[in-house]
């Protein structure tokens, strides 16, 4: 695993110990940048289920201003300090151990609204439209915000939740990746 592009380019970066995470492949984080930037001027990033940071990382590489980080795993929280650390982007993230739904919670109180949202929860406890729900509900997705879904390719997300529509949904190999942007009636 490495930052394929940016400031931090070709940096390595360290997975979390054991096997109760699945980091993001470099040709499916490449194919992701591809399609959503594949660099930025700036903006507020959350990387939910940060697993190694490596999706959020990527995107402090890219340009981002700043990015949250959360994963309710000890391993995962170290492992991506480390790798923060590593690429010198400690200044411009936020560190939190917490589940995605309290997480969110506190973020809703906190008035934030993100450029980028990174979803990739654990395959096999999908809760995807639960989470796109409450982003949606509110709006915690800036209006020319993205959000970025990794799944199972069993998991099929719907078109629409509220003002947020799926633009563009695609399987490699095991891996979907759904996107989802703010409709243009909104």
């Amino acid at each position: 695993m490495r930052v394929i592009s940016g400031t931090c380019k070709g940096r390595p970066l360290k997975a979390v110990p054991g096997n109760q995470t699945r980091p993001t492949t470099d040709k499916v984080k490449e194919t992701i940048f591809n399609v959503i930037g594949p660099y930025f001027t700036g903006g507020l990033g959350l990387d939910l289920f940060a697993g190694s940071g490596g999706l959020g990382i990527e995107a402090l590489s890219r340009g981002l201003d700043k990015v949250i980080f959360v994963d309710r795993d000890m391993k995962a929280i170290q492992t991506i300090k480390g790798n923060l650390a590593l690429c010198r982007l400690d200044e411009r993230s936020e560190v939190f151990r917490n589940d995605a739904e309290r997480a969110l919670k506190a973020i809703i109180k906190r008035e934030l609204q993100f450029t980028y949202i990174f979803l990739d929860p654990p395959y096999n406890k999908q809760k995807l439209h639960l989470l796109l729900q409450i982003i949606e509900e509110n709006k915690l997705l800036c209006k020319e915000g993205i959000i970025i879904c990794e799944h199972g390719v069993d998991v099929k997300l719907p078109i629409e939740i509220g003002s947020l529509l799926q633009r563009k949904s695609d399987d490699f190999g095991s891996i979907g990746l759904t996107i989802y942007t703010k409709s243009d009636r909104n």
